[in-house]
């Protein structure tokens, strides 16, 4: 176990960077597949594969800043373990469900992981910031 002071979001922000890699090369084996090079070309399985990719850059960045903040102004492990994995589970489903795999439904609950993450992350900074 790490004694690093954002031990939590190290560790969901590595699960995070492997899950982006992982959603980057996707994007890229459609592309070499595809031989487009740039935009989507009018493929749809490289535009659904460049929407979870962008959907994730767009997203997880601030929640897990706001993890970090959290973290920093001491919030109890708990809540950041919780937000971590609703965060990660959020990111996973959205991604499955953009790529096929669990249709619309999948990828409305990843969505509302995520954006509880957002909301619950962000009013708690507030929080913080208030006491």
């Amino acid at each position: 176990m790490s004694t690093a002071p954002v031990h939590w979001t190290l560790l969901f922000a590595g699960a995070c960077a492997l899950l982006q890699c992982a959603l980057t090369a996707l994007v890229i084996g459609q592309r070499l597949r595809s031989k487009i090079l740039f935009l989507d070309g009018g493929d749809a399985l490289l535009l659904r594969r460049m929407r979870a990719h962008g959907n994730f850059s767009e997203t997880a960045p601030m929640a897990l800043l706001l993890m970090l903040l959290l973290e920093l102004g001491g919030v109890a492990s708990a809540w950041l373990v919780l937000l971590g994995t609703a965060l990660l589970l959020g990111r996973l489903l959205h991604a499955a469900g953009l790529l096929g795999l669990g249709g619309y439904r999948v990828r409305l609950l990843g969505m509302t992981l995520t954006l509880a993450v957002l909301s619950l992350g962000g009013l708690a900074c507030l929080g913080l910031w208030l006491y």
